[in-house]
């Protein structure tokens, strides 16, 4: 079982249904706003992603799209990324292993691929704080795209007043500090 750093509690769950960025659903255009590095958080947005030519510097995946498996097409379209690492993180939760894994690629040179055995639908929120100012985090908004969202600082703040909201372990904040 993973060690949970951060959960959702129900009373906060409609303060993270508004998309942190705009919302696209042509990938190019996406891509023509986007910063560098990408990290991508999801397998839809992370196979539109690498579909239009342009392999996230981290891609976040799990194997489902709204809580529904996902086409064998969308798992054979991940990126053969420089690395794959394997993690376990519990339905609205955040793992220590999976915000760990997340920090880590990010600080990396190289490319990764970050399979959850669970769920990484909150892994957007650690990936913007843990992203360098100029890089962007998408990840997909049930029903209606991809969420661009281009980091910078005052992003980054507001980002961490909404993981205030998660119940946290003193540990979740030394990850994303580290």
């Amino acid at each position: 079982m993973p060690r949970t750093v951060a959960r959702l509690p129900k009373s906060a769950r409609a303060e993270f249904k508004e998309p942190l960025g705009r919302i696209y659903t042509d990938a190019q255009e996406l891509l023509a706003d986007a910063g560098s590095p990408i990290i991508a958080v999801g397998d839809v947005v992370t196979y539109h992603l690498e579909r239009a030519g342009a392999t996230p510097h981290v891609s976040v995946v799990d194997g489902r799209t709204e809580r529904e498996a996902v086409e064998e097409e969308i798992v054979e379209g991940f990126p053969d990324a420089d690395t794959d690492v394997h993690v376990a993180s519990d339905p609205a939760t955040l793992s220590h292993e999976l915000v760990e894994a997340l920090v880590d690629a990010i600080g990396r040179a190289e490319t990764t691929l970050l399979v959850v055995d669970g769920e990484e639908d909150l892994a957007s929120l650690p990936a913007v704080v843990a992203a360098p100012v100029g890089a962007s985090v998408v990840y997909g908004q049930p029903g209606e795209g991809m969420v661009l969202v281009n980091v910078d600082s005052e992003l980054k703040e507001r980002v961490r007043d909404l993981l205030g909201l998660l119940e946290t372990e003193d540990a979740f904040w030394r990850l994303l500090d580290s």
